[in-house]
């Protein structure tokens, strides 16, 4: 943990998109949590992830009246994993907590992962055992998410999770590890393994603004988290195949069935089975086209080895933390 006899470092990575509106709350409350715990020293890493409006105006502010404020600001929006990742890469502490800036999640919360750490594990994952202020289709797309995930999955991943939660330095460095730029970070931390705790909390409902997690952007990171930890597409579409071939037998022995021992004069009144036979095998195919598709799309992105991101500013580092964003990097680094 510490060097020389000095309290441990913890980072706390924020990333932030158009968060102008919370963002003085966020940062008061995670102060209010470092006030409690005097025995460990804290620095708080924000990302802007190419926000619109105020938000970076106000992390200099935070920066100049509070000397633990570090501040990243990307070149444009490269999503919530990729802002999460360059926080992570930027961080000093012996321990590095991840948490949103809209306060769904209770900064409160970090004491008691802060507690399971000293215990001896190395992840304490935050786990919702309520969820204030979401639909009820959303909560039931959740759960059943998660619970599909671990079937599909060789990997287990804890249910009613996201992104917070606190980890151990050695599960950061093994994370930086990870190079893919699909980014699926919860599944990835539980790949790597390490003892693993996790951590009841009850989610709030945002404190200001808006989700940024449309059902678009849900379904999207939806199917970064299947294709990334899981072949059964693949599958899928092998045993569609199959199941087709088999339903292209049972035709072929009808039309021989009908066209030996029945009236050949009916054989032309086939074409609507025909026509149905010809759109179901084309949709089969299309699909099966999509899933490899897809698949084939992720290896072509991880092939080029682009950055996974690039910073246009970073203020409020001190000289004793590595710089390891001046330039373009890569979680591979």
């Amino acid at each position: 943990m510490g060097v020389l006899n000095q309290p441990p470092l913890i980072s706390i990575v924020v990333p932030c998109f158009n968060e102008a509106a919370v963002i003085r709350e966020t940062h008061r409350r995670l102060s209010e949590l470092a006030l409690r715990l005097d025995d460990v020293r804290f620095e708080f890493i924000y990302v802007d992830d190419g926000s619109h409006d105020e938000t970076a105006t106000l992390l200099h502010e935070l920066s100049v009246s509070d000397q633990r404020v570090r501040g990243l600001r990307l070149s444009r929006n490269f999503g919530h994993q990729v802002a999460t990742t360059a926080g992570v890469e930027n961080a000093a502490g012996d321990a590095v907590v991840i948490i949103d800036a809209d306060l769904q999640d209770p900064p409160e919360t970090i004491e008691a992962m802060v507690a399971r750490w000293r215990e001896g594990y190395q992840v304490a994952y935050g786990q919702r055992s309520e969820r204030a202020g979401e639909t009820r289709v959303k909560l039931w797309t959740a759960r059943t998410f998660y619970r599909w995930m671990n079937r599909l999955s060789r990997v287990q991943h804890p249910v009613d999770t996201g992104d917070f939660r606190l980890m151990d330095r050695a599960v950061v460095e093994a994370l930086l590890r990870m190079p893919e730029r699909d980014r699926f970070l919860r599944g990835m931390v539980s790949w790597v393994g390490f003892r693993q705790v996790a951590v009841p909390y009850r989610r709030a409902a945002r404190y200001a603004g808006e989700s940024k997690y449309p059902v678009a952007k849900m379904l999207r990171f939806a199917s970064d988290a299947v294709f990334s930890f899981s072949l059964a597409p693949l599958r899928l579409a092998v045993w569609s195949g199959f199941f087709v071939m088999f339903l292209a037998l049972l035709g072929i022995g009808y039309a021989v069935v009908i066209r030996v021992f029945f009236d050949p004069t009916n054989w032309e009144r086939g074409w609507a089975s025909i026509f149905v036979a010809i759109l179901f095998m084309g949709g089969v195919q299309l699909i099966s086209l999509g899933i490899i598709g897809e698949y084939v799309g992720r290896i072509y992105g991880e092939v080029k080895q682009r950055p996974l991101y690039f910073v246009r500013e970073r203020f409020g580092f001190r000289d004793d933390v590595k710089d390891r964003s001046a330039e373009a990097t890569t979680a591979s680094q």
